[in-house]
């Protein structure tokens, strides 16, 4: 009878430690969020890494592994990962790869999460496909017409004189050109470059009121009079302006030897981190009629549709893309366009009149079908763009080659 409850006794202990282990354990459980991302520069690196601990420390049960992916192999690395069913829980995409992996039904359906604040973010459309929402806008990017005003005053004109539309583009950029007699141009413009020539046109064919596929989106439509037209005076500009690559044509401009170039905030960055002594402006790209249209990009964080942290994931990447982190990171990177509606009328843009103007173009910004095809669709509008500027195709012929070649690409 002792030899028993003294069995029970230790039964009853064991159950209790056992019971209390079990405890502990529950308690120090931890999530682990893979994070796969793109923002390796040293001078954002460290900014990234700060919103990340602080979210931990926010969210002691879930930890954040994060690994750097390059914009010249990320998209290979997570299209093999995916297939081998070991993809991140969270990434970043880039608004033109959005499509491909959630045509492949990789990716969560965030529709459900984003109604409560939709209305505070821009660059939904470029995440959405089949009607659901498959990233949240983090940071956007669009282009706008630098101008220099030492290479306006040099060519003729008041250093405060701003193109407001084709015509007044047009005529001063020629006439800075022939005033420059080959040291001075008005226009710089793009050799062919991959991503990047395309980029410079479709402004002008939205401005113009050109479109890709007609309304229903059945068809395409983008040799229409509209996008000839915009394709025309880009050849003209083009025709009597100085031609680099993307890096050329800044180069020059930031020289002196050009008035006017289509860039991103990136040339903003650079000038101040280079300490460049240049008397510049931006402005909207012009349109026939100001104001004109300009190209939108972003990057967007996802979810991985077979992801087990469903719930901490999402709260991750409204983390990573609340107002007062998207301004954080912009002062860091010297980014001009945060998603957010309240990040962007913080006194850090508001107050730069240059930073200024990517906020205000941004809506005035089209976007890319989103499409899985896209990137096709995007060679074959390169590739026209490259015929009509430095082959021997009309611009006619060249856009309607890229029609040919869309239909033929949607009808597969």
């Amino acid at each position: 009878m002792v030899n028993m409850t003294l069995k029970m006794r230790l039964i009853v202990l064991l159950a209790a430690a056992a019971g209390s282990v079990m405890w502990v354990g529950s308690a120090c459980a931890e999530t682990t969020l893979e994070w796969w991302q793109f923002w390796t520069d040293p001078d954002i690196k460290p900014t990234v890494m700060e919103i990340v601990r602080e979210f931990e420390a926010k969210n002691p049960d879930i930890k954040v592994n994060v690994t750097d992916l390059t914009w010249a192999q990320g998209q290979e690395k997570l299209v093999i990962a995916f297939a081998a069913n070991s993809g991140p829980d969270v990434l970043e995409l880039g608004s033109d790869w959005i499509a491909q992996f959630a045509a492949n039904n990789q990716l969560a359906d965030l529709s459900g999460d984003i109604k409560g604040d939709s209305a505070g973010y821009d660059g939904w459309g470029l995440a959405t496909y089949g009607g659901k929402v498959y990233g949240r806008p983090w940071i956007l990017g669009t282009r706008v017409l630098f101008i220099n005003r030492d290479v306006l005053a040099k060519g003729g004109y008041e250093r405060t004189y701003i193109p407001a539309n084709w015509p007044q583009l047009g005529e001063s950029a020629i006439k800075i050109s022939q005033n420059g007699k080959g040291k001075f141009f008005g226009w710089g413009s793009n050799a062919p470059e991959k991503h990047r020539l395309y980029k410079k046109y479709m402004p002008f064919f939205w401005s113009n009121g050109a479109q890709l596929f007609t309304d229903d989106g059945k068809y395409c439509v983008i040799s229409s009079g509209k996008a000839i037209d915009a394709l025309r005076l880009y050849q003209q500009l083009n025709d009597n302006g100085f031609v680099a690559d993307q890096r050329g044509i800044e180069d020059a401009w930031l020289e002196g030897k050009i008035a006017y170039i289509i860039s991103g905030d990136w040339l903003i960055k650079r000038i101040e981190l280079e300490k460049r002594a240049v008397d510049y402006g931006t402005t909207f790209i012009p349109g026939p009629k100001y104001p004109g249209k300009s190209f939108m990009g972003g990057e967007f964080l996802s979810i991985n549709a077979k992801s087990a942290h469903q719930d901490e994931a999402r709260k991750f990447i409204a983390w990573m893309t609340s107002p007062e982190n998207q301004v954080r990171f912009c002062k860091a990177n010297r980014s001009a366009n945060p998603s957010s509606r309240t990040a962007q009328a913080d006194p850090y843009f508001q107050n730069n009149i240059n930073l200024l103007t990517f906020i205000r173009q941004l809506t005035q910004s089209e976007h890319p079908p989103v499409d899985p095809d896209w990137p096709f669709m995007e060679d074959a509008i390169e590739k026209a763009v490259e015929d009509a500027l430095f082959g021997s195709k009309l611009p006619a012929t060249a856009l309607r080659n890229a029609q040919i070649k869309i239909t033929q690409l949607k009808r597969k």
